[in-house]
């Protein structure tokens, strides 16, 4: 019950920390940036994808019985530009799969790179949200830190690549009910959780303190990583949301720290 409390009071914390004029300005840019770049991307993989489809050869064949002897006719047509999608509009059926397609694949990728992009923004805001949380709280906790910026973009690099790598490995699964759901979402969670994590704690304790918080509270992180990727998934809650997760989450690595230095104190 006491744990059930303490975590309801940190979410309250974190709300009205998130809700005061300075986190609100911060939370501006993942929301601006984010929708911008996505912007970009849409128009330049939109005209990708016309441009591919900039020419389609398309054959038909026609049998018909004349004196009893059959005749077919073969007639080979080149569709361009929009005469494809005029071609796939005129039938019904082709006309419902098309459009079912491209929108169910263009928001499935539009959603993923939303929070691929909004959570690499957060990176470069993260120090200065942790700074603002250490002078309304956590004055007595140094800000030490662990990374510099050279093994900070490796690691991203590092991540993206397994991200990209767990894609592909997990396409097999892609094809059965339920455990798609899980198979879709597993790469870009272990991109989120590696991110923000590494984002928070590298900018607050050392390697030694890290080391010590994922022993002995890792399965909670996890848990409370999962609980802000599965929020992700509802459209624009990550432009909205992105600076409450560092919040939320920073203040959870500020008092396991706290914890650690006391007892290192006490001993």
């Amino acid at each position: 019950m006491n744990d059930i409390n303490s975590e309801k009071n940190l979410i309250l914390l974190s709300i009205q920390d998130f809700f005061t004029t300075q986190m609100l300005k911060y939370s501006l840019a993942p929301f601006i940036i984010t929708i911008v770049l996505m912007y970009i991307i849409f128009f330049v993989v939109a005209g990708i994808g016309v441009e591919s489809m900039g020419q389609m050869q398309v054959h038909t064949s026609e049998t018909t019985m004349q004196n009893g002897i059959p005749h077919t006719e073969s007639v080979s047509a080149m569709l361009e530009g929009s005469a494809i999608i005029q071609f796939l509009m005129s039938y019904a059926i082709t006309s419902w799969i098309a459009t079912f397609l491209i929108y169910a694949i263009g928001s499935f990728l539009i959603l993923y790179a939303s929070i691929f992009i909004a959570v690499l923004v957060i990176g470069f805001l993260t120090p200065f949200v942790l700074k603002e949380l250490q002078k309304r709280h956590y004055n007595d906790i140094e800000m030490i830190g662990y990374s510099n910026i050279f093994s900070g973009l490796f690691l991203v690099l590092k991540w993206t690549v397994t991200m990209l790598l767990l894609f592909i490995l997990l396409i097999p699964f892609y094809f059965i009910p339920l455990v798609n759901v899980i198979a879709f979402n597993l790469p870009l969670y272990y991109f989120f959780y590696k991110m923000i994590t590494f984002d928070i704690s590298s900018n607050i304790c050392t390697k030694e303190e890290y080391k010590k918080i994922h022993y002995f509270s890792g399965n909670k992180i996890i848990l409370k990583t999962l609980a802000l990727y599965i929020i992700s998934l509802v459209p624009f809650a990550i432009f909205f949301g992105a600076i409450y997760y560092v919040i939320y989450l920073g203040h959870t690595y500020f008092l396991e720290v706290r914890k650690i230095r006391n007892e290192v104190v006490v001993a």
